[in-house]
Formats: C-alpha cells, sequence, structure tokens
C-alpha cells in the first residue's frame, strides 16, 4: 500500500458561490451526484464552473466493485419523478453538455434502462439543445436494456471498463471484462451515429503491455472516446494503490491512444469518465 501523495494529485481549495448553488439546486430536486457519492477530486472544481454528474436509480449500488465509493446497500425505490428533476436541474444550471450516470440494480428486471430513456426523454423535451451523456451499468448483458437506451438517442452511450482484463477478478469481480467490450460493441451496431466511450484507471498494479491491449480491445469494438485517469482508494478497506503513475506515464498513455485512433482521449492523473465531458464536443460549460 503506498502512503504518501505526490504532488500532482494534491487538489487546491476551490471557494466559490457557484458551489453553493450547485448543492441547493440539487439537494431542492431530491437529486444525487456521483461527485458527492464517489467522492470525486474534482467536485469543487466542477460545482464552482455550475456543472455535475447526476447519478439517478437511487445511491445504493446493488454491486461492490472493490475500487469504488458509491455505497453497496440494499436498493432503494426508483423515484419516478426523477426524469423531470434531472431535466429541471440541467436547465436551472443551463448545461449545454450533461451527464447521467447511474448505480448498477441488478435487482430490476431491465437494470434501470427504462428509467435512463425516461430521463433521456425528459431532457430533450426540456433542453432540446443539451448534449446528452449516459454512463451506463453492463445491465447483466441484456441486449434488449442496451436498445432501450440506444433508442431513447443520446449523444453519447459511455460504459467503463475500468481497468485491464487480468485484473477484473480482484478488482471488479462481478463485472465481465467481455460482457463490458460486447455492450461497447453493440452501442455502435445498433446505432453508428452515438458516439461510444469508455473510462479506465490506473495504478491498480496493471502493466503497459496489459493497458495497451485493453487499447487494441477496444479499438477492435469501435470505442470512439476514452478517459485514462489515477486510481485513488476511498479508504483502506478499498483496493490498495499499487503505483502512482506519473503525468509524463499519462502524457505518453493519451499520446498513443491517439494513434491507435480513438477521436477523443483524456489522460491525466485527475482525469475521470465525466471530468470535462464536454471538451470532447468542443464545449465548455
Amino acid at each position: 500500500m503506498i502512503n504518501k501523495k505526490p504532488e500532482w494529485l494534491r487538489i487546491r481549495s476551490i471557494s466559490d458561490p457557484n458551489i453553493t448553488f450547485v448543492e441547493e439546486t440539487i439537494k431542492s430536486l431530491n437529486l444525487n451526484t456521483v461527485c458527492v457519492e464517489a467522492n470525486c477530486p474534482n467536485y469543487a472544481e466542477c460545482f464552482s464552473k455550475k456543472t455535475a454528474t447526476f447519478m439517478i436509480l437511487g445511491k445504493n449500488c446493488t454491486r461492490n466493485c472493490l475500487f469504488c465509493n458509491v455505497t453497496n446497500d440494499l436498493p432503494l425505490l426508483v423515484n419516478q419523478d426523477e426524469p423531470e428533476n434531472i431535466a429541471l436541474a440541467i436547465k436551472k444550471l443551463d448545461l449545454h453538455y450533461a451527464v447521467i450516470t447511474s448505480v448498477t440494480r441488478d435487482d430490476l428486471p431491465d437494470g434501470g434502462a427504462e428509467h435512463f430513456a425516461k430521463t433521456i426523454q425528459a431532457i430533450r423535451s426540456s433542453c432540446p439543445k443539451t448534449v446528452i451523456e449516459v454512463l451506463i451499468p453492463d445491465f447483466n448483458g441484456n441486449s434488449g436494456s442496451l436498445k432501450s437506451v440506444v433508442d431513447s438517442q443520446p449523444d453519447v452511450i459511455s460504459h467503463n471498463m475500468e481497468t485491464v482484463s487480468e485484473l477484473y477478478s480482484k478488482v471488479r469481480p462481478q463485472a465481465d471484462y467481455h460482457r463490458s467490450l460486447d455492450l461497447l460493441k453493440n452501442i455502435k451496431a445498433l446505432n453508428a451515429k452515438i458516439r461510444s466511450k469508455t473510462g479506465i484507471m490506473l495504478g491498480l498494479g496493471e502493466t503497459k503491455e496489459q493497458v495497451l491491449a485493453l487499447f487494441d480491445d477496444l479499438r477492435k469494438v469501435n470505442c470512439e472516446f476514452i478517459t485514462i485517469g489515477q486510481y485513488l482508494a476511498p479508504t483502506k478497506k478499498h483496493y490498495p494503490i499499487h503505483e502512482y503513475i506519473t503525468p509524463q506515464q499519462f502524457e505518453e498513455y493519451g499520446t498513443i491512444a491517439k494513434t491507435m485512433g480513438f477521436a477523443f482521449t483524456a489522460s491525466a492523473p485527475l482525469v475521470r469518465s465525466s471530468y470535462n465531458a464536454s471538451e470532447a464536443f468542443g464545449i465548455h460549460d
């Protein structure tokens, strides 16, 4: 276990009235964000820009990935007002680019796909010019669930691979590497116009060869956007950090990814899958 955090991972304190405005907007509409629930290091920066990544379907996850800070507990009842409230929040925050994610809901027959679709439809109705990205779970490989999300026509569908194949059994034992790859492949098969995206973490004990093999697998399924960031263990009970990857190494991985054909690459220690996501479309909220 590595204890001392390098200087490049130090987060500067931010004081901005927008942070309170975003927090109050979210609270007033009974919404959740992955920014708060996953203890994202970019929380204050994003809120200061009046942007957030909304997390639907409650804040209790039915899976217990060893890297994640989201609560693993009995799932909550689905809030039927959530799609409209998400749309209201996006309108109030004047978001030109909105990212919606969720906990994994293995307890629901469709994994929550219909709720995703309703949320996308509500945003389209209220904020027709807003670009929509959804970061979805694997729906246990249910092709009908994926089709439901695709048919609602978000602009980007993201699904995080998180790590290399060799570490899945240790880091996310309830997931499956090839099931996730197939999901990314099927996005493009169902609608070639929707951009496909994934995110991975480094510092879990992966090798460079394993990372490049993952890049290759992603390009074979025509995944277009990729984010690469440093894994930071939320607590001592979570999967341990094996290595701090230097900014120079991240830059090298980003360059390699671009040469392999990814249309958009963000690679740096504090990059997260939804961090500055609008940059892929040249939008700056």
